[in-house]
């Protein structure tokens, strides 16, 4: 007979659900992780984070090769398209880590069940199948990282096919004329940018004022520049009443101008928590008005043995933020310590270029009356931006105006989201802008321009 007892029970193989299982089996615990997908690795492995960057970088080659090579003294004839072999390079990404998240359960130990998870009673967890079985599994302890869904908004009638979401707008067959994206945020940026590289005519309406909210606010005006310099179309201020499908087109609705029709719309206005199903009610979870299941510093839910990461609990709705609450929360269970630094969770946007960022921004600092110091570096004093031809944006630095300490950096340039892991490592070790400005960096590298804006906080920039 089978043993369906478990030490912990983690409901959820994405980013946090399947690193804490492997984490928690590390430790000596038995594990059983619960997925409803047939494929692990959650949303931002099939259709998230993997997939369309695997689009940004194909669709930036393919720009790249088009428009550009010409002044390296390369010369291409004739560059075409061939979207289907574009997509299916997407997919098989997708599909080779996913086996390898198969691959590292078998390793570890882990036992996967597929199939809704719910939770009717502390200590429970039942697994419903799509056949409609059902398994019982016993834990000590429960994990809920079910993640999260694309928000809805009121009067967009998604169909699956021409008003969509990210998921959507993973597959498209063919290559928009004209794209409506409805949000301006991270996604809505990455994928609208992705069609526009290859041909489409893109439209982005955004109800704020701005683009990329919670980001330092001078690194996105910055960001907005470049972005339609690139040719896609901001329409900022605009608050969508409804999308629809006529015909061969979709017809979108907005307060106090006319309707835009096009043949795509993207609805990317920010994400919602999975708790549908999971029988938080009946169980008597404590949650927020906005559906989010409340814990403590422990992770710990209201319920004993029932614990909660990633997109289902308050704050940032970020793959590595749920890999470190996962793994901080397991350790915490199992040594009784877990640890995980919020100020130096990094966030990133992979357009190109790309914009990361770090820390305080700006008005948060101004907010809290905290006195700062500033310093900045364009990318286009940096010798090694200029030798690639990546010399659009700058590195920021924000630090206490008392102790030098870091407080937030934000960049926007050519593979910031590789340059801002040094400034978390510097942070997380309490280090002063001072600290981080006397750190050689090899030359010629992006990098330096790190260093340099590290010395602008100072005043003492050695190459602008």
């Amino acid at each position: 007979m089978t043993d369906h007892s478990f030490d912990l029970v983690v409901i959820g193989a994405g980013p946090g659900g399947y690193i804490g299982a492997i984490r928690a089996s590390q430790l000596g615990m038995k594990v059983a992780c619960v997925e409803l997908e047939p494929a692990l690795g959650g949303t931002c492995l099939r259709v998230g984070c993997i997939p369309s960057k695997a689009l940004l970088e194909a669709s930036e080659k393919y720009n790249t090769a088009k428009n550009s090579l010409s002044k390296f003294g390369i010369v291409t004839g004739e560059v075409s398209l061939d979207l289907p072999a574009m997509l299916k390079h997407k997919d098989q990404t997708v599909a080779t880590l996913t086996r390898g998240i198969a691959g590292l359960f078998k390793k570890n130990k882990v036992s996967h069940y597929q199939g809704r998870g719910s939770i009717p009673q502390a200590g429970q967890v039942l697994v419903t199948s799509n056949a409609g079985e059902t398994t019982t599994l016993s834990a000590k302890n429960i994990l809920i990282a079910t993640g999260s869904s694309v928000a809805p908004l009121p009067g967009v009638t998604l169909d699956g096919d021409r008003i969509g979401t990210s998921t959507e707008a993973l597959n498209y067959p063919e290559v928009p004329q004209h794209l409506v994206v409805i949000g301006a945020g991270v996604i809505g940026l990455e994928l609208g940018s992705v069609w526009k590289r290859l041909g489409a005519n893109v439209t982005v309406l955004e109800y704020l004022d701005r683009i990329l909210p919670g980001m330092d606010s001078e690194i996105a005006q910055d960001a907005l520049k470049i972005f339609k310099k690139q040719g896609l179309d901001f329409q900022l201020g605009t608050k969508v009443t409804s999308a629809r499908v006529e015909g061969d087109e979709c017809i979108v609705e907005c307060e106090g101008r006319e309707p835009i029709r096009c043949d795509r719309v993207l609805l990317a206005v920010g994400r919602s928590p999975n708790t549908q199903g999971l029988g938080a009610e009946a169980l008597g979870l404590t949650m927020d008005r906005r559906g989010r299941i409340l814990v403590d510093d422990h992770f710990k839910t209201n319920i004993e043995g029932v614990y909660a990461i990633g997109d289902v609990v308050p704050g940032q709705m970020l793959a590595h933020k749920a890999e470190e609450e996962a793994v901080a929360c397991v350790e915490m269970l199992a040594t009784g310590y877990g640890h995980i630094n919020y100020n130096t969770v990094p966030g990133v946007v992979y357009t190109e270029p790309e914009i990361a960022s770090i820390g305080k921004t700006e008005e948060e600092l101004k907010e809290a009356q905290i006195p700062y110091r500033k310093g900045s570096f364009p990318f286009a004093a940096n010798g090694r931006a200029r030798a690639i031809g990546k010399m659009e944006g700058k590195v920021k630095f924000l630090a206490h105006a008392e102790t030098d300490r870091i407080l937030g950096v934000h960049m926007i340039g050519s593979h910031v989201g590789d340059l801002i892991a040094e400034v978390g490592v510097a942070m997380e070790f309490g280090a002063s802008s001072e600290d981080l400005a006397r750190c050689c960096h090899a030359h010629p590298t992006m990098a330096e321009a790190v260093k340099e804006a590290a010395l602008a906080v100072d005043g003492r920039t050695l190459n602008l």
